[in-house]
């Protein structure tokens, strides 16, 4: 039998059969507002409000600026659907990127978890709490590393056999200091996107000349 739970800004449903999913999403096309998450059977359809997407778009542009200071390869798939039928999961991240499996898939334009890698790095912005918990519907698809943003703080979780621990240190970024990335955001928030890749840039510089960086660690 078919239940629902409805919030302001989403609504999940209960005792959803994979074919109803993958119907739901020929419905609701690309061209959308909506993400979803699909977990065993609980299908979560979430609108993400402004502020999220703030949040979403701020920290994505942040991990770009690093990666080309840093002169990694690296591609991001935004809010790309990512779904595993014999896992019966399928999430869409608030961004998510290849780093170290990069060069496995440059080029492509179609990616399926079945032969492909999943991305390195998920993002998640929980400006409003999740109805369904991710984390398990991420493991079973095999993404090595989640970062959370949550009332102001980056938490690093990676993925150790079958469940995220809680980290300090990101695999994609071990130099970066990813926990000061709100405040980054909240003291430049009032100047613009550019002040953001220009300060990376000067504390990358401070980092490699006196290894007093307050974004990197020496």
């Amino acid at each position: 039998m078919l239940t629902t739970e409805h919030r302001a800004d989403r609504i999940v449903l209960y005792n959803i059969a994979w074919q109803q999913f993958e119907n739901l999403l020929l419905n609701l096309g690309e061209s959308r507002t909506a993400r979803v998450a699909y977990d065993d059977g609980a299908l979560d359809i979430m609108t993400p409000l402004l502020e999220h997407e703030y949040y979403k778009e701020i920290i994505g542009d942040i991990i770009k600026d690093t990666a080309e200071i840093l002169e990694l390869d690296y591609e991001w798939y935004g809010s790309t659907t990512w779904k595993m039928e014999l896992k019966k999961a399928g999430i869409e991240s608030d961004n998510c990127f290849y780093f170290q499996s990069e060069a496995l898939i440059r080029g492509k334009l179609q990616l399926d978890l079945n032969q492909d890698p999943p991305p390195d790095l998920a993002l998640e912005i929980d400006v409003t709490s999740k109805s369904l918990n991710r984390f398990p519907i991420y493991a079973r698809l095999g993404v090595p590393e989640i970062w959370s943003y949550d009332a102001g703080e980056i938490k690093i979780y990676q993925l150790q056999g079958p469940e995220y621990i809680e980290k300090e240190q990101s695999l994609v970024f071990p130099n970066l200091k990813v926990q000061e990335i709100p405040s980054l955001i909240e003291r430049h928030r009032i100047a613009g996107r550019r002040v953001y890749d220009k300060k990376l840039e000067n504390g990358y510089a401070e980092g490699n000349k006196n290894n007093k960086s307050p974004y990197f660690a020496s």
